[in-house]
């Protein structure tokens, strides 16, 4: 991915996210041109229709749609640049106060999901390990790999320098090519190296399972253990789609610490987990920029970061004591990895299917 599609995939989370961003908080125009309005016919008064809640000033020229489309990114970002600084540092007070209705201030839930999400997978694109170049990918039986095409490519070079020294004709022009050829290739092994140990490592859960009773799981885990990379591939290129499933997933097991709990139901167990992931999301994407700029601190990072978080969160959000927040979060610990596991088996499922 190209530095100008990394910055339209955030420009685009942007905009889906003030799509579905309410503007509260947000002064209007003040605009009101017309006496009714436009779309139900209803006397206006103020700045907003009472009934169907449209704007009184409709715009009609292209300088205004332009400017409704840097409206929507910038007025976004600035409830961002708000919201941000309580999810890092006072995430539990936050994420209770949203619950209960003290909302103009911050980004809801959804709209910085979808936000983070276009975020963490333009940045990782960008800056993290790319298996769309480097792996040895098998579809069908067929292999297709940047490091096998080149490798073709030099054997073709190299069959028709051996025909022009045959005619004896000048071959400078193809030397550059199979020079250039063979720096490719050494560059394409060295990442591979790489690759070839994060699929091993993805594809180990799936080789510690012997069998399952239930057939698409099987089958899931043959796929898997047969063909890591490929598995590895359909991540990177679908993940992104289908990330709304972790909301749903995590908040099954966010339920479990909670039973039948009068004081909170499913809405605050929604809103608690969108905005951790939100969090988490949006750590992964500034510790991958900071392994790029020669910082080690992705594994650090995501190893003590998250737990804190997590605990400050908990504890705030549902008003619980020390005791309390620590074997939650601990819990919640052992839970993220399970619920990682099932989203990452429904996208390939999702993937294959």
């Amino acid at each position: 991915m190209s530095g100008a599609e990394a910055i339209g995939e955030v420009a685009q989370g942007a905009l889906a996210a003030r799509a579905v961003e309410p503007g509260h908080g947000e002064a209007a125009d003040g605009h009101t041109h017309e006496s009714a309005c436009l779309n139900c016919d209803t006397p206006l008064v103020g700045s907003y229709c009472h009934a169907c809640g449209q704007s009184a000033h409709v715009h009609r020229t292209l300088g205004a749609f332009f400017h409704d489309l840097l409206h929507g990114v910038f007025h976004f970002e600035g409830k961002v640049w708000r919201t941000l600084p309580a999810l890092a540092l006072r995430p539990g007070q936050m994420t209770r106060e949203y619950i209960d209705g003290k909302r103009a201030r911050y980004v809801s839930p959804v709209a910085l999901f979808l936000f983070s999400v276009f975020l963490m997978f333009a940045v990782v694109k960008q800056f993290g390990l790319d298996l769309g170049q480097a792996a040895d990918v098998s579809v069908n039986g067929r292999h297709v790999a940047g490091l096998e095409a080149n490798q073709r490519d030099l054997d073709a070079l190299k069959a028709r320098r051996a025909e022009l020294v045959k005619q004896g004709k000048p071959t400078d022009a193809i030397d550059g090519e199979i020079e250039g050829r063979e720096a490719a290739i050494t560059v394409l092994e060295e990442l591979r190296q790489p690759v070839d140990a994060v699929a091993k490592q993805a594809a180990a859960p799936a080789q510690a399972v012997s069998s399952s009773d239930i057939p698409a799981i099987r089958d899931l885990l043959s796929k898997v253990r047969d063909n890591p990379r490929l598995a590895l591939f359909q991540l990177q290129t679908n993940a992104y789609k289908f990330a709304w499933l972790l909301i749903p997933i995590s908040v099954t097991f966010i339920w479990l610490l909670f039973p039948f709990s009068r004081r909170f139901g499913l809405y605050d167990h929604t809103v608690f987990v969108t905005y951790s992931l939100c969090f988490m999301m949006l750590l992964l994407s500034v510790l991958t920029l900071g392994n790029a700029a020669g910082l080690d601190v992705l594994l650090i990072g995501m190893g003590l970061i998250p737990p804190l978080h997590i605990y400050k969160q908990v504890r705030h959000a549902y008003g619980l004591s020390r005791a309390a927040a620590l074997w939650r979060t601990a819990a919640m610990l052992v839970y993220a990895f399970a619920a990682l596991s099932f989203f990452l088996m429904a996208v390939l499922a999702l993937s294959a299917g």
